[in-house]
């Protein structure tokens, strides 16, 4: 018999949310194995059949930064950007901007920082100065129609500076909903961050008159809390949630990240709860299995492995 989870439906929650799976840039991009590009577009096409209505394709970085994603060009011309709703790739700069105006993309994403210490690792400028980078690309992608997401990383915490202050998160995620991002997704990039912590974080924008419908949530599961910080999430009113097939993921400017929310255990979880997201776990598990023989490493999602 197929498991499925018994459903149980409390008060007051949304009806359907949206995942956006990272798996083939998040998820790849801290990889040691080069993944071959008629791979990974072969995986972006079956996680489209399995019913996701945003899959984030890949980034245009310079090779140098994420070897794993020097294809991002080839990679874009071999996949279908119409499959899905939302199929964005994350841009750097405007370099990255203009490679993404090329390729016929509809979406793209920056990728900003709450802390000092990792906007300058990371983005090789100040926690202020990055706003003067990210500005022009998000004009210019706005004026060219372009959707424009912005992640928020560090948002619960840093490993070089610690605690990350709650005010701190929200004044820097303000500044890129004001620069033209539709959608600010909130990064656990480390995931030391608990379901209180959460709540303060996204009652803080709440405060400062940013509605819920413009946040997304992207936890990674260090601490074994990914799934319970998205569930506090939802109760809050969060309706797009990051996730990546079978747990893929990490930062490879950040080495204490591991890897981020598994596609399959939140989609568990919200069938459990009777929350619409569209998607065919079965066939996902199917999809999680196929690229986990590719790379050879077995998912870190537990239902995955619980399902196979």
């Amino acid at each position: 018999m197929k498991r499925v989870p018994q459903v149980v439906r409390p008060p007051d929650l949304p009806e359907r949310v949206t995942i956006y799976e990272v798996g083939p840039r998040d998820g790849l991009q801290n990889e040691s194995t080069v993944v071959p590009v008629e791979v990974k577009a072969d995986f972006i096409s079956r996680l489209a059949a399995v019913g996701l209505q945003a899959i984030e394709v890949t980034s245009f970085v310079h090779p140098a930064w994420v070897p794993q994603l020097a294809d991002a060009g080839e990679l874009v011309e071999a996949v279908d950007l119409d499959a899905v709703p939302r199929m964005p790739v994350l841009v750097p700069n405007q370099r990255g901007l203009d490679r993404a105006l090329e390729a016929g993309v509809r979406e793209i994403a920056i990728f900003g920082s709450a802390t000092e210490a990792f906007a300058q690792r990371n983005l090789n400028r100040s926690l202020d100065g990055q706003f003067a980078m990210f500005e022009p690309v998000v004009t210019g992608a706005r004026d060219a129609g372009l959707r424009v997401r912005g992640y928020l990383s560090m948002c619960f915490g840093d490993p070089w500076e610690g605690d990350v202050p709650v005010a701190q998160v929200v004044s820097t995620g303000r500044q890129l909903l004001e620069l033209g991002c539709s959608e600010l997704s909130l990064g656990d990039t480390i995931g030391v961050g608990t379901p209180g912590h959460v709540e303060a974080v996204i009652g803080g924008f709440a405060d400062a008159g940013v509605p819920v419908e413009q946040l997304a949530v992207h936890f990674h599961d260090t601490f074994g809390q990914a799934l319970s910080n998205a569930l506090t999430a939802l109760r809050l009113g969060v309706t797009t949630f990051d996730a990546s097939a079978g747990g893929l993921g990490g930062c490879p400017y950040a080495e204490s990240a591991t890897g981020n929310l598994a596609t399959e255990d939140l989609v568990w979880q919200l069938a459990g709860l009777g929350v619409e997201t569209g998607v065919d776990l079965q066939a996902l598990v199917a999809t999680t299995w196929w690229m986990a023989e590719r790379i050879g490493k077995p998912p870190a999602s537990r239902v995955a492995t619980a399902l196979r």
